[in-house]
Parts: structure tokens; sequence; C-alpha cells
């Protein structure tokens, strides 16, 4: 399918209140965010002969493994058989892939670690797009941030490579995600959460390796979007005493999207199957194609860790950045988080977070 004809199917309008589709808009920036990713494609390319780099993905695999291990038998699932996503080159490719399919091929305990932890799928590296409406400020530096929400669990794994330097990214990554019904938390718009929630988002400096690791559930969806979830590198933020964060700039923002076979099938589960909202595909959503080329994939890896979804899954992904990019025009804040609660920005244009102008970073 041609990018073009992939806009095509693109509701005009979608998404959040108020939101309107802007075609023009959405081309301008598609063209934008994959001259940079190309750029950054390059650069990463570049850096992987470096015995620095091997050693580094060798601790990855030793990383993941781990982490899988200790995951499975906190779920009592050491025995149980598990699954690991399908390795697609790129969206078209994914797409042409019939979705009747799980998109899992079956691994056993005794396939070796760096077949089932190694791949990343070009890097991931996905480029530079608007960040949505829903963006709140200075949230919570933490790991865990289910907050009780019901979903499948769902840990992610973010390693976040510098492509100006080869090494691993000192950010400070925030994420967030809607529930298993469409609510985001932390914002005051209507059907939302409300200013004094903070489920499913979280921020957490990365370690020497460039890796944070959230605890969520999988994300839910809402009108006119594919199931993502959203993610921000802050560069030169200030951990504040109240385990918050404030100043820097935005050097990375994106959106990671779902193997459609894995999304119908935690659709079809509780609390997801009591979601009333029509489901949007990959194919039909406006925003998949900024993630989407030859040169990099917006579906991260993931194992199941049990034979079916109630044991959870583990998920992670490696980004190339330009920690000296500037992209703080695509991330306008809806809310801010304080003492005591959300304030909402009385500044906040909604139309300039979904459609900012094209500006190289």
């Amino acid at each position: 399918m041609s990018l073009s004809s992939l806009l095509s199917l693109s509701p005009l309008t979608a998404a959040h209140h108020n939101e309107k589709f802007d075609k023009q808009a959405h081309m301008d920036e598609l063209a934008n965010a994959h001259a940079v990713a190309e750029v950054n494609s390059r650069a990463l390319k570049a850096c992987q002969n470096q015995p620095e780099v091997q050693a580094r993905k060798d601790r990855a695999i030793a990383r993941r493994a781990a982490t899988f291990d200790r995951l499975r038998h906190e779920r009592g699932l050491e025995e149980a058989p598990f699954h690991h996503r399908r390795d697609n080159a790129s969206f078209q490719a994914y797409a042409s892939h019939s979705h009747d399919q799980t998109g899992h091929l079956p691994y056993t305990k005794d396939t070796p670690h760096s077949e089932i932890f190694g791949s990343n799928t070009s890097c991931t590296l996905t480029p530079d797009n608007a960040n949505g409406p829903y963006f709140v400020y200075q949230e919570h530096i933490r790991q865990d941030v289910v907050e009780g929400v019901s979903g499948i669990p769902m840990h992610l794994e973010l390693q976040f490579i510098d492509v100006t330097t080869c090494k691993p990214a000192n950010v400070l990554v925030d994420i967030w995600s809607c529930n298993a019904t469409g609510a985001y938390s932390g914002v005051s718009a209507s059907s939302e959460g409300g200013l004094s929630t903070t489920f499913l988002r979280g921020v957490q400096p990365t370690d020497e390796d460039g890796v944070v690791e959230f605890d969520t559930v999988f994300p839910g969806h809402y009108l006119g979007r594919a199931t993502h979830e959203h993610i921000i590198a802050h560069v030169g933020s200030q951990v504040l005493p109240n385990r918050t964060y404030s100043g820097g700039r935005v050097a990375h923002l994106s959106q990671l999207f779902f193997d459609q076979g894995l999304i119908d099938a935690v659709e079809r589960t509780a609390p997801y199957s009591a979601n009333t909202i029509p489901p949007t595909s990959n194919l039909e959503d406006g925003y998949t194609g900024y993630a989407a080329s030859p040169n990099y994939d917006p579906f991260p890896n993931y194992v199941m860790l049990g034979g079916g979804l109630d044991g959870g899954m583990f998920v992670w992904a490696e980004l190339g950045i330009n920690t000296s990019a500037n992209w703080d025009h695509y991330a306008p804040y809806a809310a801010t988080w304080k003492e005591g609660g959300g304030y909402d920005n009385p500044d906040f244009d909604w139309m300039a977070a979904a459609f900012p102008p094209a500006t190289h970073g």
C-alpha cells in the first residue's frame, strides 16, 4: 500500500475532544518527520561496528533475558510456553500480512537468548511527531504507573541511543497512554480522567546504558486512533525533591504502535471489551505513517510471558535520537502536575498540539 493510499484511509475527524484532522498539515509533518529520521538512521547505522556498541548489545540481550526470567518467576510462569513477536522490516511489509494470525512465532525455554532478545526491529528509529493534546508536564518520577488500573500487564523497556555519539542517551523519559476504555488521566477534557488523576503516566531517568523500564498496562483505544503509547525524552531537566521534574527541552517524541493481531486479541478480553468506542486499525490510523518506512519500524518487540495474555507481556524497543535536537514546539502541555494535584495550562492550544508548524530540530 502506498503512503498516499495509507493517508487516504485516515479519518477526517477523530481522536480527542474538538480534534479535526488537517490532511495537508499531516502530510507536511509526515515529510518532515521522515526527513529527520532518515538522517538519524544513517548516523545510527554508522555506529554498529564499534566494539562498545557490540558490548552494549550483548548487555541488552542479557538484561532482557534476566527481565523475562524475573517476570515469569513473579507470575509463576517459569514452565509455561511463550510467544515472540514476528519481526517486520517496515509498516508496509507488516501491513501486507494477514491479521488473521496472531503475529507470534513459537519459542521454547531452550531457544538462545540472542535469537529472542537480540532483535531491535531496525532499532525502532521512530521519527519525531506531534505528541497529541494530552501531555502533562512535571509528572511523577516512578517506575510503576499502573495505580490499580485494570488491563493486560505490560513491562516496557526502552533504550535510547544518541545518534551523534553512538553512546547511551542521558535523558528523562515520559510515557503515557489511555486506559482500556480510552480515557487519559491528568487532564480536564470531557470524558477523560480529570486533573487529580495520574494513572498510566510516569517519568524515569535513563541508566548508564540509556535504559528505562516501566510497569504499565497494554493501552486501550479511543475514537479515530489505533492503540499506541506516547513517549517524550527530555534533555537537561532537573529532578525535584518531590520526585517530579522541571525545565530542560524535548529532544524526542514519538508513539509506539502494536501488531494488529495482538491488539485484536487484547480487545476481546475484559476490560477492553467493555469499550464501546469503535476501534481504529493500524492501517486506518492517520498517525501510524509518521513512524513507518523501510528504515524504521514503529512496532516494538514483545514476548508474551505465558501461553496467553493473562500472564502479561514484556515489550522492548531501542530508539535512536539526536539529543541536541529541540522539539519543544511539538510538546505543548495540556496541564501541569504540582503538589496537591493537576492544573490546566491556560495557554494550551489544542490545534497547535495536534499539528504544530513543521520545523526541523
